[in-house]
């Protein structure tokens, strides 16, 4: 019986150098193999693709093996850890997508429809972005006010989108909701990303719908750059997290790379000197904050890490206000650091 995806996993493990240059690209062929460091896409030699071998068994081409963590798996494995897609419907169709396959046509459609690039791709995280409108004055500027934030960023990469559509968890219709939106951005700037948060009709606070938050596009190793960064910057999970701490210290340069598994992963900009890494108090932040830390700490990074009182540190700024959550960063924020960002 004919099935897509064992097509699909067939024709990558035909095509595996090209795969692995398209989401490996730190690594290099050698002999029948692609090395790379993990699947993070960092330098190294623990991660080994095979690029050629039989279609399918002991051998097989497209496979992969990380010696230092045991991990294993195929090609759509690697396309899911470099691009953080969580719906295989949507895996399947980045892979259709590399592989310059057709997306499946919906038999029932009586008129046809003009193509566009499957959900889930830079190019559609793109559009939608492009496509929202500047924060200012929305329902997303009045669920931050909601938040105790007022600080929204020096980027632009916070706007708005008036409908943008939500598919209600195990259903197949969609609706249109208001959303915030916010751009996740690699090392050149450009959009690789957009993260969803549907809000209240009246903008105080989320939309009573699931999920209230939705990634797409590339996400591994990047983030949502709310400031510019130069010698320093601080990294943590949540957009709102982030921006309260600019709230309470507007010089703080801030990147939010959306969840824990993604913190571990942020690539580091070139220069940089120091890393706060702002964590959530629960065991899935430290543990990311562990992961950057090192990975820092490896490049010669020197690096501290900033931890709330509650559980992260928009809890703090709306318990406490921002004058108490300034004095509590400023004491952990390093000697060096402190008249820069503090005054």
């Amino acid at each position: 019986m004919y099935s897509e995806t064992e097509d699909l996993v067939r024709e990558l493990a035909e095509n595996a150098e090209g795969v692995c240059r398209a989401y490996l690209p730190a690594g290099r062929r050698e002999g029948s193999y692609w090395i790379v460091g993990d699947l993070q896409n960092n330098p190294g030699r623990s991660l080994f693709v095979r690029l050629t071998g039989p279609a399918s068994g002991p051998g097989a081409a497209g496979k992969f093996t990380d010696g230092a963590t045991g991990e294993h798996g195929d090609l759509l494995d690697i396309i899911r850890a470099r691009t953080g897609i969580t719906r295989f419907p949507d895996l399947l169709a980045e892979a259709r997508a590399h592989l310059g396959r057709p997306q499946p046509v919906v038999p029932d459609r009586q008129e046809p429809r003009k193509a566009k690039a499957p959900g889930g791709t830079p190019a559609a995280a793109a559009r939608l972005f492009a496509a929202s409108n500047p924060i200012t004055g929305t329902l997303a500027e009045t669920y931050l006010h909601s938040r105790g934030i007022t600080q929204f960023g020096t980027n632009g990469a916070l706007r708005f989108h008036p409908k943008c559509w939500h598919r209600e968890e195990g259903q197949t219709r969609s609706i249109p909701r208001p959303a915030m939106i916010a751009a996740v951005t690699d090392g050149a700037g450009a959009v690789q990303g957009v993260h969803r948060t549907w809000l209240a009709p009246d903008g105080q606070g989320k939309a009573a719908v699931n999920p209230q938050r939705r990634a797409m596009g590339h996400l591994l190793g990047n983030a949502v750059k709310l400031t510019s960064q130069d010698d320093i910057l601080v990294v943590g999970e949540g957009i709102e997290t982030m921006l309260s701490l600019s709230e309470a210290i507007p010089g703080l340069p801030v990147w939010a790379a959306l969840s824990s598994g993604h913190l571990g992963a942020v690539l580091l900009p070139e220069g940089l000197k120091r890393l706060y890494v702002a964590i959530d108090r629960d065991p899935a932040g430290q543990r990311a904050a562990e992961k950057l830390s090192a990975r820092a700490s490896d490049v010669g990074v020197r690096v501290r890490v900033l931890e709330p009182r509650l559980g992260d540190f928009n809890d703090d700024l709306r318990a406490n206000g921002k004058d108490a959550l300034r004095q509590h960063l400023a004491g952990q924020i390093g000697p060096e650091d402190r008249h820069r960002l503090l005054g």
